[in-house]
């Protein structure tokens, strides 16, 4: 695993522009699985989960070309439906191509879901919904197989919990099984959701009221092709606002739409951060005092998202006064705290909240990242600290954040990376 060596504290100016989405982009291409003829899909982002996700459909049979952020997707001649564990060990949204193969070609088999380590994250409501539309589903030997057993007509699936992925993976797959009326009631609203229902649309799928609690989908018998260009990266766009504002910069974020981010706005504004929304898709965000202590839940979309809570908590740990932030998504992620309290941080953990104790100054040192989000927190911590941070395990970092270094670096940063 490589590292990241930076040196502190700096002060971020000029401008970024925000790349693709990731957690759009994964669910779409699993989607593409469905579709009988090409699919291109513009504005993908270059990133480790990416490829990853390249190699599973290549493996499932599919021809893919990816240059230049246009990723063209052929549908497999030869399709295989048993996806190996190596690849699906690397990132959890591959367990999301085992609904659309199951039905598409009536039988596949999945390995179980690998990815960052963030808190539990069962696939309980993936086969529950898979059940619930017509799939038997067995786990042997690590190894989940869905088949088709039965055409049901009309289904109500309702989520304990609007879990993002099981929200992706009972739309996709319900999306060709013709004839059948599905609805997910407690759907997950994230922008990823809706962009993934555009993408089923355009490939004459019928999907309604994705972006709300209640999605609708009518199964068609077949998926065409189209062309579908991926929303810009939400997360991205909210660990550069973070970063510029906590070394007290000025920059311009470019390439992102303001209103995925209205939660983290409202929040970044109540600590003294200052956001000019120039358009729909540029912010200027500047700051030039420490940020105020605040009181922050972290809840499914619209709330404040999980992926930006290690970052906050990083900005946090030198605001004036006291903060809390309160995780209900994933209650045990924060691993991140103890590599932050290495920096001079001084934060507590109690029952799913952390207390951070705002400090003068943090110090540079050496930590560990524990998975992608923790490891942008440190950097940003390292981009606060004063003298020299090395943050170890970082290729994860990867997973999510295209030319982190290169981006960074045109920020005015001093960061390097080593193997």
């Amino acid at each position: 695993m490589g590292k990241l060596i930076i040196e502190g504290p700096a002060k971020l100016t000029g401008s970024v522009k925000i790349s693709g989405s990731k957690n759009s982009a994964l669910p779409i291409f699993a989607a593409t699985l469905l579709c009988d003829e090409r699919v291109v899909l513009e504005n993908v982002p270059d990133l480790m989960d990416i490829h990853t996700m390249i190699e599973i459909l290549s493996a499932s049979g599919c021809t893919i070309s990816f240059n230049g952020g246009v990723a063209t997707i052929d549908p497999p001649t030869r399709p295989n439906t048993e996806v190996p564990y190596e690849l699906v060990r690397k990132m959890r949204a591959s367990f999301n191509v085992l609904g659309p193969l199951a039905a598409k070609f009536g039988k596949a088999c999945v390995s179980l879901p690998g990815g960052c380590s963030i808190g539990v994250r069962p696939v309980d409501y993936h086969l529950e919904g898979l059940q619930r539309l017509g799939f038997s589903t067995t786990i042997e030997h690590g190894i989940v197989t869905a088949q088709l057993q039965k055409k049901v007509d009309e289904v109500i699936i309702s989520l304990p919990f609007p879990s993002v992925g099981a929200t992706e993976h009972i739309m996709t797959t319900a999306a060709i099984l013709n004839g059948t009326h599905t609805v997910i009631e407690n759907a997950a609203m994230e922008p990823e959701i809706e962009d993934l229902a555009l993408f089923l649309n355009k490939t004459g799928c019928r999907v309604l009221g994705a972006g709300t609690r209640r999605i609708e989908i009518f199964g068609i018998g077949r998926a065409h092709g189209c062309t579908h260009r991926i929303i810009p990266d939400r997360i991205e766009a909210g660990t550069y606002i973070i970063a510029v504002a906590a070394t007290m910069g000025n920059a311009l974020i470019e390439n992102l739409d303001v209103s995925h981010l209205i939660s983290f706005f409202d929040v970044l504004e109540s600590t003294g951060v200052n956001l000019s929304r120039l358009s729909q898709d540029k912010v200027m965000v500047s700051m030039d005092q420490r940020p105020n202590g605040v009181k922050i839940q972290v809840t499914p979309y619209p709330g404040f998202p999980t992926d930006l809570q290690p970052q906050i908590i990083a900005f946090l740990s030198k605001a004036q006064g006291t903060s809390t932030v309160t995780e209900t998504v994933f209650k045990s992620r924060f691993q991140h705290v103890d590599e932050l309290r290495r920096l001079g941080a001084k934060i507590e953990v109690n029952d799913g909240t952390a207390i951070i104790y705002g400090v003068d100054q943090i110090s540079g040192t050496q930590v560990s990242a524990t998975d992608l989000r923790a490891a942008a927190a440190l950097v940003i911590a390292g981009l606060m600290a004063k003298g020299t941070t090395v943050v170890n395990d970082v290729d994860q970092i990867f997973r999510g954040y295209e030319n982190l270094v290169e981006k960074l670096s045109n920020l005015s940063a001093v960061i390097e990376y080593q193997q």
